[in-house]
């Protein structure tokens, strides 16, 4: 994943902060994501559901609405109608870029201004929100008594996450003012609503409210354990890997030619934590796995090992060669199942006086059917024909190249 520093210019002209996370590898659909009220685009969620999503091919514009983060103007001149309108433009800058947006995702109060803005953004077929309000007017309960002094002297100080911040009447006139039911029912988009059901900032009885006002499709996926912000690392994966997965059914996710020599495409795997193991895996756009490590080796079990995942080639072939073989002969096999397990043993314990250590895989397949015994010893042959096996067991040749690399994100921001 590589992120380029960008601009462009908000609702009122003002010039905004953004960040594109790209893939390194083919690019195969475009979000937009609207962060939290008073949040910015690098907080932790946001960077990482970004980063995730960006490993999985899809490229995301996160961006500081207007007086907030590095954008410029005055975050005490905006409202709610204000953030849709930068939604607008960051929408139309991407589309000026060939890159328009197939997904939104907001975050809190940013989930409610993608619901507004999707009707504004026609290349949007699906919306995802996170921690969504039904009534943008919710954000004011967070005012508590500055309320009341906005209202009577037009605006004040309130303190938000230890931070004061300008809030005009204005602001609360246009929330207060808001009415998400309508646009809801009438989205015409896939919805996702993702909802912490302990999100002690705005309530799980939200995520039931705008999930009841839209239309199908619509999907609700809990996020057990995650705050309101989806603070934990482990939150904001999950939320990126259901959103890729779901996202899939209802955008265009164009699958590029496969380069020559390489008949299956290029799989990509791409670190996901400098800090552990964890590694995303992604074979074109519809493909999508972990690689990690055990917890006693540094990891967090996420996903299979390297090994794991050799053992799994090696079952999943093994388990496809005998079921194409018995198909070809219409043999009565019901059902196939490969246990694979994989040790390190001295070469001498395999009857060579090489003293190096040498790779055993144990096959175990057991096979359902009334099969008599004939069919079943050719089927146990037809196993040791299977391509990776025949692959693991002569010498392979691997060629290693030092690749390009991606664009420092230190670069200066470009307009």
């Amino acid at each position: 994943m590589s992120i380029e520093p960008v601009t462009f210019k908000g609702h009122s002209g003002h010039v905004l902060s953004a960040r594109l996370d790209l893939p390194d590898g083919p690019h195969l659909a475009t979000a937009l994501f609207a962060h939290c009220f008073t949040c910015s685009k690098d907080i932790p969620a946001a960077r990482r559901i970004a980063a995730r999503l960006a490993g999985m091919g899809i490229a995301v514009l996160r961006f500081d609405f207007t007086g907030l983060g590095h954008s410029g103007g005055e975050f005490g001149n905006t409202t709610f109608t204000s953030n849709i309108g930068d939604l607008l433009a960051a929408a139309d800058w991407l589309a000026g870029r060939g890159m328009a947006p197939g997904l939104l995702i907001g975050h809190s109060l940013g989930g409610a201004a993608v619901l507004r803005a999707a009707r504004g953004i026609p290349s949007a077929r699906a919306v995802v929100t996170i921690g969504a309000p039904f009534d943008p007017a919710h954000v004011t309960k967070n005012f508590g008594g500055a309320l009341e002094a906005i209202r009577a002297g037009g605006s004040a100080d309130v303190m938000l996450g230890g931070r004061p911040f300008r809030i005009d009447r204005a602001f609360v006139e246009d929330v207060e003012a808001a009415r998400l039911g309508p646009a809801i029912a009438g989205l015409k988009r896939a919805l996702l609503v993702l909802h912490a059901p302990r999100d002690a900032t705005v309530g799980i009885e939200n995520a039931t409210a705008i999930f009841t006002a839209a239309r199908h499709p619509k999907s609700f996926v809990t996020l057990d354990g995650a705050d309101h912000l989806v603070s934990r690392p482990e939150n904001a994966e999950y939320a990126a890997e259901v959103i890729a997965a779901w996202a899939g059914r209802y955008i265009d996710l164009a699958h590029p030619a496969p380069p020559i020599g390489a008949p299956e495409g290029v799989v990509r795997v791409s670190e996901a934590d400098a800090g552990g193991f964890l590694q995303d895996i992604a074979a074109g756009p519809h493909h999508h796995l972990l690689a990690d490590e055990p917890l006693a080796y540094g990891g967090t079990n996420r996903g299979l090992s390297p090994y794991g995942l050799l053992s799994a080639a090696l079952g999943a072939c093994t388990s496809m060669t005998i079921r194409m073989y018995a198909r070809r002969k219409k043999w009565p096999l019901d059902h196939v199942r490969v246990d694979v397990t994989h040790d390190k043993v001295h070469a001498q314990d395999a009857g060579t006086r090489e003293e190096q250590k040498i790779d055993t895989f144990r096959r175990a397949i057991t096979l359902t059917g009334s099969l008599d015994a004939a069919q079943r010893l050719r089927l146990l042959e037809i196993a040791d024909k299977c391509p990776v096996h025949r692959t693991l067991e002569r010498t392979a040749t691997i060629e290693t190249v030092l690749a390009e690399p991606a664009r420092d994100p230190a670069l200066p921001e470009t307009r």
